[in-house]
């Protein structure tokens, strides 16, 4: 069962954005919305409702896109209405349910907050013509292949952890003739894409730097836990040159552990992407960010929407969120 946003993810989410969303938001917006969580008239005629509910409002990350929605959303000819599930896998469910029945809702984007919860809002959804865009895949909601009306939107694990995994092995062999230690940052048991991730990471590592070698491994939790967890393994392996740091946490507390200990910034390659770990690119201490683009995501879920109310008895689509890979100089 796919779990809405990873930790990983979410971390990629709230860098983007604040930049990118705000920008669509400034070109379509003219900074009013509709109450969180309420419901309003479907507006004129020539206009439909869009109904976006994400996982939280109180979430930073959320809060920016559900303002980047309204702009794009308004661009595109939508009333935007936001709700706020606050985490609560039965209200999200409840409200959403209650916007589709009660016809409030021309369609749907929902980050849902436990998938396997919201599966009875599919066959309501396509009973009432409203087509939706919800996270993970058709199996994540019991189903078996695509719906009519209904796309899914995930994240390709394994293709960023093969970039993730590619680019660590490039900064060995440009910079440190083929050869390293590597200290490889795992997540926490149970994040989303976990497993595809890491494994996608170590195949593509090994296959670009055959003789990069993986001395260690740590748990990422927050960037303090992260310096504090890099300086110890420095001690027992002081001759580590490269880092799979996981996440911007990761990669910002391995920074920060290397400086400690006066050491110069080893290779490092994460997915994240916030101001922070972006500025290290620019200055060298990360090689490279694989940033999740959800900007575009937002933009091909309300696209996708607009195609599937001309015929929401089509097929919908599985969607992939776009990946990018930020180097110095890129």
């Amino acid at each position: 069962m796919q779990h809405p946003l990873s930790k990983r993810s979410m971390a990629a989410l709230a860098a983007l954005a604040v930049g990118s969303l705000l920008t669509l938001a400034a070109c379509g917006s003219d900074g009013t919305k509709p109450a969180a969580g309420s419901d309003t008239g479907s507006g004129s005629d020539s206009s439909k409702t869009l109904v976006f509910s994400p996982l939280a409002l109180k979430i930073p990350a959320m809060k920016q896109l559900s303002e980047g929605i309204q702009g794009y959303g308004k661009s595109q000819g939508y009333d935007v209405v936001v709700q706020d599930p606050n985490l609560d896998p039965q209200k999200q469910v409840t409200d959403l349910q209650t916007a589709i029945s009660s016809g409030k809702a021309d369609a749907v984007w929902a980050i849902m907050v436990a998938p396997e919860a919201a599966a009875s809002l599919i066959p309501l959804a396509q009973e009432k013509g409203v087509p939706m865009v919800v996270n993970g895949t058709p199996e994540a909601y019991g189903l078996s292949g695509m719906q009519p009306g209904i796309s899914f939107a995930t994240i390709d694990y394994g293709a960023e952890g093969e970039a993730a995994g590619t680019e660590l092995g490039n900064c060995i062999n440009e910079k440190l003739d083929g050869k390293a230690e590597v200290l490889f940052e795992e997540a926490s048991p149970g994040t989303a894409g976990k497993q595809e991730y890491e494994d996608a990471v170590k195949k593509t590592l090994a296959a670009t730097a055959p003789d990069a070698k993986i001395v260690a491994t740590t748990v990422v939790s927050d960037r303090q836990a992260a310096q504090t967890d890099v300086g110890s393994v420095l001690q027992g392996h002081p001759d580590i040159t490269a880092v799979f740091a996981q996440n911007d946490e990761g990669a910002l507390g391995t920074i920060g552990a290397f400086k400690a200990a006066g050491k110069d910034t080893p290779c490092i390659t994460e997915t994240g992407g916030n101001d922070e770990s972006l500025a290290a690119v620019k200055s060298g201490d990360i090689y490279a960010v694989v940033a999740l683009q959800f900007a575009d995501d937002m933009t091909q879920n309300v696209d996708i929407l607009t195609t599937m109310l001309k015929d929401p008895t089509a097929d919908g689509e599985q969607l992939v969120t776009p990946q990018k890979v930020v180097k110095a100089g890129s």
